[in-house]
């Protein structure tokens, strides 16, 4: 099974794909449209989340045990600690293996129902995302990515202390990290440099969400834990009435923030779909990353 890390070693940028899992069989079927359509452009690799307290373990598990046995992707689990025995995490893992899937996105998770409550461990679990590293990696000869936070995570005292986390869970034994959404390139960068500047190497890719409707911007608003420009809020909130030209001028605005991302030489542009396909294939045309075979 090919790794992320080896997907993003080419000569030029990529582009990965997120999933969530589906609840129903109209979900399901929605979800393999997407990843039908999605997959002949080459995506790096897509990944599939993973509900708070294992809410979609089940899911998480049948639908990316079908991605590595039924199409040509490359795919990647999440996996939290939330509400989870070590030996339930072992369990998970080795069912992860056993389909085929050797990349796995280790998160502590947040607390179900609050992402800003008070973390509960498990009385037989783990505490940090680092832990969840550490085994992930002493289970097998997995690749492990983390998550990132640009503005800092919610529960961190500062940007120096979050990443001090960041890089704690890097030489745990994680091969990269994906940024949680962020608005001007800037704030992607500076979470670069600030990694860097500790001498981690590791790879860090920005997440992206297309911004197709007042709904995607207000979802993206909240998951960035951060407020977005003023400029971003001018040039899209006067077109909330007119749903055709807040798409167009938000699919602009991303497609503009991934050149500039582009430039700075970042290996790949991670968008989180909502199971949908189609503003990511705008973009990553637009962006000359589709191959010409499709």
């Amino acid at each position: 099974m090919t790794s992320v890390v080896e997907r993003l070693q080419g000569d030029g940028p990529v582009f990965s794909i997120e999933f969530f899992p589906p609840r129903d069989a109209a979900d399901e079927a929605v979800l393999w449209k997407s990843i039908r359509e999605l997959e002949p452009l080459d995506p790096a690799y897509m990944s599939i989340t993973y509900g708070a307290g294992g809410s979609s373990r089940d899911g998480t598990i049948r639908s990316i045990a079908r991605v590595a046995t039924e199409t040509t992707l490359v795919p990647m689990a999440h996996l939290t600690a939330v509400n989870h025995s070590v030996a339930e995490l072992r369990n998970v893992i080795g069912w992860y293996a056993a389909v085929g899937v050797r990349n796995i996105l280790a998160l502590r998770g947040d607390p179900p129902g609050d992402v800003y409550g008070d973390w509960v461990p498990h009385p037989d679990g783990l505490n940090y995302a680092e832990e969840l590293v550490e085994l992930v990696r002493s289970l097998g000869d997995f690749c492990v990515g983390v998550s990132a936070f640009p503005y800092g995570h919610p529960r961190s005292a500062n940007l120096e202390a979050d990443t001090e986390y960041l890089v704690r869970k890097l030489r745990a034994g994680a091969d990269f990290a994906i940024a949680q959404l962020f608005f001007e390139p800037e704030d992607f960068l500076r979470l670069r440099d600030r990694v860097a500047a500790t001498g981690c190497e590791a790879l860090v890719i920005p997440g992206i969400m297309p911004l197709t409707t007042p709904r995607t911007l207000h979802t993206s608003i909240k998951l960035s834990g951060a407020p977005a420009p003023r400029r971003l809020l001018d040039r899209l909130e006067p077109l909330a009435g007119d749903p055709k030209a807040f798409r167009a001028e938000g699919i602009d605005a991303v497609t503009e923030l991934c050149e500039r991302l582009i430039a700075e030489g970042v290996p790949d542009l991670h968008f989180y779909t909502f199971n949908r396909s189609k503003a990511t294939r705008e973009v990553v045309s637009r962006l000359g990353l589709v191959p010409a075979r499709a």
